[in-house]
């Protein structure tokens, strides 16, 4: 039997809401808690890492929502501030990526421009994680 269309319409409202959960369930997602500054790296569902972050300082603005990571990069540089390294740059809209930074003493506090900026190690581990597993979705909420 055929559903109704507001049946209908709940079903598939209920199967979106389950999308927007499924990438816990799968794969790599980074959870980035810009309140706590830190970052919990789930993979296939299982929290596997957690880690501080620096997020966007004063003035600027690490933007909330869901993203899927696009271009990786090894070793980037920054066009916009100075030519900055980014290494192990995951970029997830635009021109904001999650990346290692080298003030790391800066880590756990709001000091970016935007950018989600880990440890030089933790970016590593990340980068070759979301790698080996095709890609990854990025979770930012304040």
């Amino acid at each position: 039997m055929p559903l109704a269309p507001a049946a209908r319409t709940a079903v598939l409202g209920g199967l979106f809401c389950l999308a927007l959960n499924a990438p816990a369930l799968a794969g790599i997602v980074a959870q980035i808690d810009q309140s706590r500054q830190r970052m919990r790296v789930f993979v296939n569902g299982t929290l596997s890492h957690e880690w501080p972050v620096s997020t966007a300082r004063r003035g600027y603005v690490t933007p909330n929502g869901s993203y899927r990571v696009g271009l990786m990069a090894p070793m980037w540089r920054s066009h916009k501030y100075h030519n900055s390294p980014m290494p192990h740059a995951m970029f997830f809209r635009g021109g904001y990526a999650i990346h290692g930074t080298y003030a790391v003493g800066q880590l756990g506090n709001r000091a970016s421009h935007g950018c989600i900026r880990l440890s030089p190690g933790n970016a590593s581990r990340l980068f070759s994680l979301t790698r080996s597993h095709g890609g990854a979705s990025v979770v930012i909420r304040n």
